[in-house]
């Protein structure tokens, strides 16, 4: 009986501790999302704000918050989640600490999927009717080069056991996909390659209000899969035998993590550029905090990261008080890479390497 009282304590001072993180979280978010509408070139007051929210924005302030600040502090915070998710699945399902949609070329298949549609038809038809195809097909074509990328490095995966070569065959095919797309660039017409040099330069604060509506309503879808796809990512962390012997679909389940974390980095990919280092670097600090495997844990603890680490990270490149503005995959890679560094060092598996 003592026995299962102290399990049961355990549990129960588990539990308080995942409370009080998520709690700290919680609090995290809200304070960077409130200093992300604060900060920038220009100072707003905390009673412009009020005016604003509640519809008196016809002075200067209001006007900045209203159409510039809100709709890139909530793009920060789709982008936070989205590739923080992506990176935790494609980590559980390489079983691959260093996995993510950077690193192993997923961002550069989206990136391909969308030259195709802007580039890819330069000599037939016009600019305008590019932007005429909708928003949704450029988000379609992203998935699609995010997805045919994620199978490629799988079958890779599947005949090749370690986890350097598989990361440098991911970096290998990124290049290969960064030729094919600078040859479309050479044979594009001057307006076509003006409009996809934008694009790649994209930040989180040139989206349109129907581009916003688009990216939120995908990364919903993506976060719904991912949340459906909890005790599959449970059972695959125990490898691929295991997961059939408790009678998983392994074939299926590949399919549900590759479709939600191509939704989720095509996305992305498809209205704010490749931004790097995210996705690879919040799981680790998710687990970090939390100590568990468990993905009905990580995938929220996940999303409140990789929301907060955006934030900030949009904050750093605003420069509060300056009119320059930093790169936002400058920021992105100054905070990712000491995680991932550290990472490299814990594990005397990577030790042995350098």
């Amino acid at each position: 009986m003592s026995g299962k009282k102290q399990l049961a304590n355990d549990s129960g001072s588990i539990s308080r501790r995942f409370r009080l993180i998520f709690t700290g979280l919680a609090v995290l978010l809200i304070i960077a999302f409130t200093l992300d509408l604060f900060l920038g070139s220009v100072s707003i007051k905390p009673l412009d704000i009020i005016k604003s929210v509640f519809g008196d924005s016809d002075d200067v302030s209001g006007k900045i918050l209203m159409q510039f600040r809100l709709p890139k502090a909530i793009t920060a915070l789709l982008v936070g989640i989205a590739l923080s998710i992506s990176g935790l699945q494609m980590q559980t399902l390489f079983r691959n600490p260093m996995a993510g949609p950077y690193v192993l070329g997923l961002s550069s298949g989206a990136s391909l999927g969308v030259a195709f549609v802007i580039m890819g038809f330069s000599s037939s038809i016009s600019p305008d009717a590019i932007k005429g195809i909708g928003n949704w097909a450029i988000a379609a074509s992203s998935w699609t080069g995010a997805g045919i990328v994620m199978i490629l490095i799988m079958l890779i995966s599947s005949r090749v056991k370690n986890i350097m070569t598989v990361l440098i065959l991911g970096i290998m095919l990124s290049s290969a996909i960064s030729s094919v797309v600078s040859i479309m660039q050479y044979f594009s017409n001057e307006t076509m390659l003006k409009t996809y040099i934008i694009w790649t330069m994209g930040s989180l604060g040139n989206l349109t209000s129907s581009q916003l509506n688009v990216m939120t309503i995908s990364v919903i879808i993506g976060i719904l899969i991912s949340l459906f796809s909890v005790k599959m990512l449970n059972a695959q962390l125990l490898g691929e035998e295991y997961a059939s012997s408790i009678g998983l679909d392994v074939k299926f389940s590949r399919i549900i993590v590759i479709t939600g974390t191509s939704i989720l980095t095509g996305t992305i990919t498809a209205f704010c550029g490749p931004i790097g280092f995210i996705g690879i670097a919040v799981p680790h600090l998710a687990r970090i905090m939390f100590r568990t495997s468990d993905h009905k844990t990580l995938i929220p603890a996940t999303i409140f990261t990789g929301a907060i680490v955006m934030l900030i990270s949009d904050i750093i490149s605003q420069m509060p008080g300056s009119d320059n503005v930093l790169p936002i995959n400058s920021v992105t890679a100054l905070i990712g890479i000491p995680v991932v560094i550290w990472v490299i060092l814990r594990d005397q598996k990577y030790r042995d390497i350098f």
